[in-house]
């Protein structure tokens, strides 16, 4: 495929400062923000960034692979697209543009229950390539039903979600009114009027919807009663025993997402699940959280033998996927950056910055002399 690469924005922080000019205030700070005073959203990036890796400028080199298997997959790099909510609502049809620029990059996309696709929709732009991520439902007949479909469409991978158990405290969602149903304020119509490239891709896709779930709402259901069913149907907290029938009846990759401490490992082990995601939802849930990389540096060493470790949460760059993986991590994923990309460049925006990772990357490996993915914790200091 032809390397899709704008000299524009040659880094994620210009694809945010752009996103940031061509989306309204309210998308942009939904997608931008964490939660109470943001103090983990920025702990994240600042403490992967902490790690130093080491050099190596005598040995013989032979180049490096950013080739890495997991899950009985090679992909063609060490990172994903994590699971996103309302990706529609940032830029129009996004979670179809990334799960087409994940597929023909041959890395993994990640669909959340309430991102703005169906399943089945990213099972055909992805022929069956894609991660789904459940959200749990109360009812173990919807939960069931979703299941099935994402088995059905061939997903290899489940993730279930577990940091969620009550959404964050955003200040800046509850001044924009992204509730759940949102409310459009005339604060938030002006916004839309200034963003006109934004406002016509919106009008020619429709108003984003939760797809996946759109056959369980009930017929005629106004937007006023959204939020009831929504806070009824849904109950993000996860135990042993909501977690078994998902073992039984899923016979794929099960992996939890949300896991920063040794009891919840060593609970997701004895379950059987496959692997964990260590996380803090992107700093929006918990602000007096750790950081991810310490828990993961911990987690890695101690349980890396026994379950596939991966990691998201403040990666936003190369750079910072090196220091993950050399920290550890068996695989990353990078949610912002993604969402920075396409909202800055539209169509274009998932290739340009699965690029710009992968030409990060491999900066890295050729400067330290790392060879292949799995060494990069030799050449942590």
């Amino acid at each position: 495929m032809t390397e899709k690469f704008n000299s524009k924005y040659p880094d994620i922080p210009y694809l945010r400062e752009r996103a940031k000019k061509r989306i309204p205030k309210f998308a942009f700070e939904y997608l931008d923000g964490g939660c109470n005073s943001e103090i983990n959203l920025h702990r994240n990036t600042k403490e992967i960034r902490d790690v130093q890796l080491k050099p190596y400028y005598l040995r013989d080199y032979k180049g490096a692979s950013l080739e890495t298997t997991l899950f009985d997959k090679t992909y063609s790099a060490p990172f994903g697209i994590a699971p996103i909510g309302l990706q529609g609502l940032m830029w129009p049809k996004a979670s179809e543009i990334l799960a087409k620029a994940a597929f023909e990059h041959n890395i993994p996309f990640i669909l959340s229950t309430v991102g703005t696709a169906s399943i089945e929709t990213i099972a055909d732009i992805t022929e069956g390539n894609a991660w789904f991520q459940l959200y749990y439902p109360v009812e173990a007949r919807l939960r069931n039903d979703i299941i099935q479909r994402a088995a059905d469409a061939n997903y290899p991978v489940l993730v279930l979600l577990s940091d969620t158990p009550t959404f964050g405290y955003r200040s800046k969602e509850i001044i924009n009114g992204l509730s759940i149903p949102p409310k459009m304020t005339v604060q938030n119509m002006i916004q839309i009027l200034s963003r006109p490239t934004w406002a016509f891709n919106t009008l020619m896709a429709g108003q984003p919807e939760f797809k996946t779930l759109k056959p369980y709402l009930p017929k005629g259901l106004s937007l006023k009663h959204l939020g009831l069913f929504m806070n009824k149907t849904f109950n993000g907290r996860l135990t042993p025993e909501r977690i078994k029938p998902i073992r039984d009846k899923w016979k794929g990759k099960l992996v939890i997402k949300g896991i920063t401490n040794d009891e919840d490992v060593e609970k997701a082990i004895a379950l059987g699940l496959d692997g964990i995601i260590v996380s803090n939802h992107g700093g929006r849930q918990l602000d007096r959280g750790e950081s991810t990389i310490k828990p993961l540096t911990h987690i890695a060493q101690k349980y890396k033998d026994k379950i596939t470790v991966m990691m998201d949460s403040g990666i936003r760059t190369g750079p910072d996927i090196a220091a993950t993986m050399a920290s550890g991590a068996d695989f990353t994923f990078l949610g912002r950056s993604f969402m920075y990309g396409v909202a800055a460049l539209g169509k274009q925006g998932g290739d340009h910055t699965i690029n710009i990772l992968k030409r990060q990357l491999g900066q890295v490996m050729e400067q330290v002399s790392c060879e292949k993915i799995k060494n990069f914790p030799d050449y942590k200091l």
